[in-house]
């Protein structure tokens, strides 16, 4: 059974790796990486609510959300 991507849970991992590259593109700072963690820790939340409603396997879930942003499958004939 496949696991249904919703569009939001996309969106929010992929804020959430858009703050990364950013906060991984300067020194550290607390306050540098405040945005990537808020955006982590929503996707985060986002993830556990929709596997509770969906009752679907809350890390299948991330992963196959990750897997989507970080490796997406090419589109078109090929």
């Amino acid at each position: 059974m496949a696991i249904e991507l919703p569009d939001d849970l996309i969106e929010l991992e992929r804020k959430a790796v858009a703050e990364q590259q950013k906060a991984h593109a300067e020194p550290y700072t607390p306050e540098g990486w405040a945005a990537w963690r808020e955006a982590a820790e929503a996707f985060q939340a986002a993830v556990t609510a929709h596997a509770e409603a969906a009752g679907v396997s809350r890390y299948e879930l991330e992963m196959a959300v990750k897997k989507a942003v970080l490796h997406p499958e090419p589109e078109g004939d090929g």
